[in-house]
């Protein structure tokens, strides 16, 4: 029969990256479950194949090819105990830091552990073996491809990372004997860059800089990026937790939020990330993604990684300033943004239901200067990401772990830092109620200002555009978890407040709420710290967020909107997977 590359899908990511990063050398073992990998290389004249019968041979002979070429080279192997002769020679790769690929075939990794003939376990390395182990499975959908394309790009840049050294790919087989692809697929390139290395050219067109949670920014990387900002005509998006809030800032949650809107300064040629997690969930959409960070590490939240800068941002940033460039897009980017977010923030609704969005839009702007606000997960973070604060507030979120315990400890922490400085806090009940014990330690003092929304669940369930809707008020049972500690009642916050030395008060409607905002914002330290208890309703949530969600219409967003209620989840699924298929 003719034989060409295997139909595995997995199989063929692995080679196409591989002559993608230019890596040719390869010594193959032989044996039954690396067979797709074997005849697919040794019928592409691009690679340079060897033959070794010894497995604990070939990872040694991988050290002296590597070692002589200064190149990476990859071994292959079969399942069963093959893989455990290349300890010697991978150990001594560590050691030296020689950047040895070695692709361990393997069946179902299911099959671990039922006594499956030739079925070893691999899941776990020693220390010093390998610096990365990873499973690449077999596909059988887009999330497995993108999961595929993006950890195979990390292994092979492992290999030369940090000096270099060994990696590990444990690579699934279904056995198929199907070799008639002719092309080998084109898929994905991510490419790492650090000191020393030439950098490539900035592309054309719409430039953005996301930035995700963040340390708060000194004055030479805002000089840096604002200089950047202006020379390629770029935005800095950002959310409560990224810190910047310089002139070319653009909060990036309401305009994004849109569900029947999409204008043109959403979609990006170039997102240069930099920070961390954030918790805006926003919508931009990009054609690639650049990472700056110094632990040039590849992480790929939007899809479309393709290079990673290990490098400092302000150095990043200044290198990029001594490179020549002509934006091709004329009109301030900044400007266009504003004006697309300022027409939608002048259509929120005077009426905007009792909710914990309306507390932010009445709060946030009347936040006193200098002070810190922590924001708790995730109804919170939301509603404050539509609302700008004063320049000199400092927002957090616990996005890291991104759970809702832990936020009053974190807020109440930060306070001690700085017993003249005001630290608000903004809390679900069911964050509050879970982390409520902090609230009687006896370093407290009087500079903390808590605003507890509760509504008696974690109305995030029973939100119009969550999973949980569908299930009504039988969401709140389980899921929801509606009616614990207290189920609203009005007496015990207010009692275990009083009785640990806070000042309390409650609000049932705005102008309860308006009635004490004062006292909230009030810039000079009271006698005592202070909660305000806002009790809302899981419908006025809902409804004040799907307001928000739907303050401006075009005919695309309206024409996909009527599409997704026409098609359904599935029927959205299969469409997107047909839209990916055409554009490969």
């Amino acid at each position: 029969m003719e034989i060409h590359y295997t139909d595995e899908k997995n199989t063929l990511i692995l080679i196409s990256l591989l002559k993608s990063h230019n890596i040719k050398r390869i010594i193959v073992s032989p044996g039954s479950t690396n067979i797709r990998f074997a005849m697919s290389v040794q019928n592409d004249k691009f690679f340079e194949v060897y033959s070794a019968p010894d497995e604990r041979s070939a990872a040694y002979m991988a050290c002296g090819l590597a070692a002589e070429t200064n190149e990476p080279v990859v071994i292959s192997c079969t399942g069963a105990t093959a893989s455990r002769n290349y300890v010697p020679g991978l150990t001594e790769a560590f050691y030296r830091k020689l950047p040895v690929l070695a692709v361990t075939s393997t069946q179902h990794i299911g099959r671990v552990g039922h006594h499956v003939a030739q079925v070893i376990d691999r899941s776990v390395q020693m220390k010093d073996l390998v610096k990365l182990s990873i499973d690449v499975p077999t596909i059988h959908d887009l999330d497995d491809e993108w999961s595929c394309v993006t950890n195979v790009n990390k292994a092979i840049l492992e290999l030369t990372k940090d000096g270099g050294g060994p990696v590990h790919i444990n690579l699934a087989t279904t056995y198929s004997m199907d070799f008639t692809t002719k092309e080998l697929p084109k898929y994905r390139v991510i490419n790492r860059y650090t000191y020393g290395d030439t950098l490539p050219e900035m592309p054309k067109g719409r430039i953005g800089i996301f930035v995700g949670s963040h340390s708060v920014w000194n004055k030479e990387l805002i000089d840096t990026v604002e200089k950047f900002c202006k020379k390629y005509n770029s935005v800095v998006f950002v959310d409560q937790t990224s810190g910047y809030k310089g002139k070319y800032h653009a909060m990036v949650s309401l305009l994004c939020a849109q569900k029947k809107y999409r204008p043109d300064c959403v979609h990006l040629d170039l997102m240069i990330n930099i920070g961390e997690i954030t918790g805006s969930y926003h919508s931009l959409s990009t054609k690639e993604v650049w990472r700056i960070s110094p632990d040039g590490e590849v992480k790929d939240s939007y899809k479309c990684l393709t290079k990673v800068f290990e490098m400092n941002e302000e150095d990043f940033f200044k290198t990029y300033l001594l490179k020549e460039y002509n934006s091709s897009i004329k009109k301030s980017f900044i400007d266009e943004w504003n004006k697309e977010t300022e027409n939608i923030y002048n259509k929120i609704p005077e009426n905007l239901p009792f909710s914990n969005p309306w507390v932010a839009k009445v709060t946030a702007p009347k936040i006193p200067k200098d002070a810190v606000v922590h924001l708790g997960i995730l109804s919170s973070l939301r509603s404050w990401n539509f609302f700008e604060t004063d320049p000199t507030v400092h927002c957090y979120s616990n996005v890291g772990g991104f759970g809702i315990d832990g936020g009053l400890s974190s807020l109440i922490g930060a306070s001690l830092a700085n017993k003249n400085k005001l630290y608000f806090g903004v809390f679900g009940d069911l964050a509050f109620f879970y982390d409520m014990n902090v609230l009687g330690n006896r370093h407290v003092g009087n500079n903390v200002r808590i605003i507890l929304i509760n509504n008696g669940k974690g109305t995030e369930f029973r939100n119009y555009n969550h999973l949980g809707a569908g299930f009504g008020d039988d969401a709140d049972v389980l899921i929801a978890a509606g009616g614990h500690y207290g189920n609203k009642s009005n007496k015990l916050v207010k009692h275990y407040a009083e009785d640990l030395g806070y000042e309390y008060y409650a609000a049932s409607t705005k102008e309860e709420y308006m009635a004490v905002l004062d006292k909230i914002i009030n810039p000079k330290l009271s006698d005592k710290s202070i909660i305000v208890e806002v009790f809302t309703n899981n419908v006025d949530e809902s409804n004040s967020l799907k307001v928000i969600d739907n303050l401006e219409t075009d005919s695309r967003g309206a024409i996909k909107q009527a599409a997704k209620k026409v098609l359904g989840q599935k029927g959205i699924a299969a469409a997107k997977k047909i839209k990916n298929s055409l554009r490969k």
